[in-house]
């Protein structure tokens, strides 16, 4: 059958997912082999700044895209390099790339200006590698009206779905969505705000930590009510129906910069907690039929304490990690690029209307042999 490989760095910016999957129209996706790669340092904090408006962006931009297409490509080689394969075994690699700016169709952001940019050169990556490589997956939905995002519900429902029993699926990254997957009737999904990237950033500014590991320093503190009055009434969430997505545009660290000094820094950890699990967890609450499981994936997955208290939030709904259904967490988005490079190449569409709002369904990414 043939191979494809999924790369994958989400908005945590914690490492590059690089996933080798064996995938025909017949099959479910098998997970091969798969490797993590680590940023330089330097780049992780170029591209995080490159998020926001700032001095000489472009010139900036233009060199960050070339690096983190050859660092996507050293990822892709050396996932090669273990699994005992050359790149004339892999049809194509599906690249995410780096959204570094993420302007939806809004109230404020009208269709005809929305647009959403990922970098990480493909041209580079193509070639360093020698393998067809697509990327550039959420523009075209844009241009037909949709948020670009998220695209990894297609794949939740090919790989996820049950014929019997109602699920959904979160994907706790630097930002968190939901994919709805009814036995009968549409699948639907959203971004529900922030998964992983206040929590992160703040214990990165208090403590030198990458992550909270198991939300433990949130566990150890007291949710501030006033903190997460203010943080729920963000403008994200007054608008509760209908295709949205988001980024590190709405929720950053400038976000943290206005918290008072008097509440103790495990206080605001645990407050953040809360606020991750409140935002994933109201959309659920307000269905009139609830799913009967919640399956998790993303690095969130592996967080106990956010994962308990979405317990908490959602019961009698089972909530576990999609681990219970074939796929380790930390895989699942870099698979679904895999699989999306694998709908490309066979001309079929790779987005949901019914979850970004787009016109129709359409191919996505652009095709760059090496």
């Amino acid at each position: 059958m043939p191979l494809y490989i999924g790369v994958m760095s989400g908005t945590s910016l914690d490492s590059i997912d690089a996933a080798l999957c064996e995938i025909s129209s017949n099959n479910a996706p098998a997970l091969l082999a798969h490797h993590d790669h680590s940023f330089p340092a330097g780049l992780r904090e170029e591209l995080i700044g490159l998020c926001q408006p700032g001095s000489n962006e472009i010139e900036r931009m233009g060199r960050a895209d070339r690096e983190l297409g050859a660092i996507y490509a050293e990822a892709v080689v050396t996932l090669l390099k273990e699994a005992g394969l050359s790149a004339d075994a892999v049809a194509a690699i599906g690249c995410h790339g780096q959204t570094v700016r993420h302007r939806p169709p809004s109230s404020a952001q009208p269709a005809s200006s929305a647009f959403t940019l990922q970098i990480g050169d493909a041209n580079t990556l193509a070639m360093l590698t020698g393998i067809t490589t697509i990327s550039d997956f959420r523009r075209r939905d844009i241009a037909e009206g949709g948020q670009g995002a998220p695209l990894a519900p297609a794949f939740h429902k090919a790989v996820f779905a049950s014929p019997t029993s109602d699920r959904a699926i979160v994907n706790i990254g630097g930002m968190a969505n939901i994919t709805l997957l009814p036995a009968k009737g549409q699948c639907s999904g959203f971004d529900t705000g922030p998964g992983n990237v206040l929590m992160d950033t703040w214990i990165h500014q208090q403590k030198a930590l990458a992550f909270d590991d198991g939300g433990r320093w949130a566990a150890s503190g007291k949710i501030d009510n006033a903190l997460l009055q203010q943080l729920l009434a963000l403008p994200y969430f007054q608008h509760e129906s209908g295709p949205r997505s988001t980024g590190r545009e709405d929720f950053d660290a400038a976000l943290l910069s206005n918290i008072p000094g008097n509440i103790r820094g495990e206080d605001v950890q645990a407050t953040l907690l809360e606020f991750t699990a409140q935002t994933i967890a109201a959309p659920l609450l307000r269905l009139d039929s609830r799913p009967s499981q919640l399956y998790a994936c993303g690095g969130g997955a592996y967080n106990t304490a956010l994962i308990q208290r979405l317990e908490t939030l959602l019961h009698p709904m089972i909530v576990t990690s999609t681990q219970q259904l074939g796929i380790a967490p930390e895989w699942v988005e870099a698979m679904a690029f895999a699989w999306l490079a694998h709908r490309r190449l066979e001309g079929k569409s790779g987005n949901i209307p019914s979850v970004t709002g787009a016109a129709r369904e359409v191919l996505l990414g652009a095709v760059y042999p090496p």
